[in-house]
C-alpha cells in the first residue's frame, strides 16, 4: 500500500522555564551542546548556515536557518524541514513542538526516517527539559547508541 499523504514526525514537551530561556537553549550552541550536539559553528540566525557536529558519532551536518522569530519559532533545513514552535503557557512555562517533514526515498525508507526523527527529537526535548529545569546533563544522544561511537 502506498502512502496517501506526506509523512510528518512531530513531538512536543512542556518545559518549566520562561519562553526566552527555552528559545535561547536552541539558538545558542553554548547551551544546546549540553543536551544535543557537541559542536556548532555559531548561533542560529535567520539566513545563516551553521554546522552541527556530534563528535561521538563522527557525523555533522549543515543547517540552513530559513526563519527565526524571536521566542516563537525556528525553521531550518538539514536537508529535511524542521520547525520548532515555542508557546508560552504562563510566565514560567513553555510548550515546545518540533515538526519534521520532507522525508524522501521509498515508502519504507520515509516511514523509517520519520520514526527515527520522532525518537531523536523526543531525546532532544527530554534532554533540554532535564537541563533547563534541573541542571542535569542526561547524555541521551551519546548514550543512545554507544556501540557506534567513533574511536578517539
Amino acid at each position: 500500500m502506498a502512502l496517501q499523504k506526506p509523512v510528518v514526525a512531530r513531538t512536543q514537551m512542556l518545559i518549566r522555564r520562561p519562553v526566552a530561556d527555552v528559545f535561547a537553549a536552541f539558538v545558542d550552541p553554548s547551551i544546546t551542546t549540553k543536551f544535543w550536539f557537541t559542536r556548532s559553528s555559531g548561533l542560529l540566525e535567520e539566513g545563516k548556515t551553521v554546522r552541527w557536529d556530534w563528535d561521538m558519532y563522527g557525523v555533522g551536518t549543515q543547517v540552513i536557518v530559513k526563519n527565526l522569530e524571536h521566542n516563537r519559532r525556528i525553521l531550518i533545513e538539514w536537508p529535511t524541514r524542521v520547525e520548532w514552535v515555542f508557546t508560552p503557557k504562563n510566565r514560567d512555562t513553555t510548550f515546545v513542538t518540533i515538526t519534521n517533514s520532507g522525508f524522501t526515498g521509498t515508502d519504507d525508507e520515509i516511514v523509517q526516517q520519520a520514526i527515527d526523527s520522532m525518537g531523536g527529537f523526543t531525546f532532544l526535548l527530554s534532554g533540554c527539559k532535564a537541563y533547563l529545569e534541573h541542571g542535569i546533563m542526561l547524555n541521551l544522544v551519546a548514550d543512545h547508541n554507544p556501540d557506534i561511537h567513533k574511536k578517539q
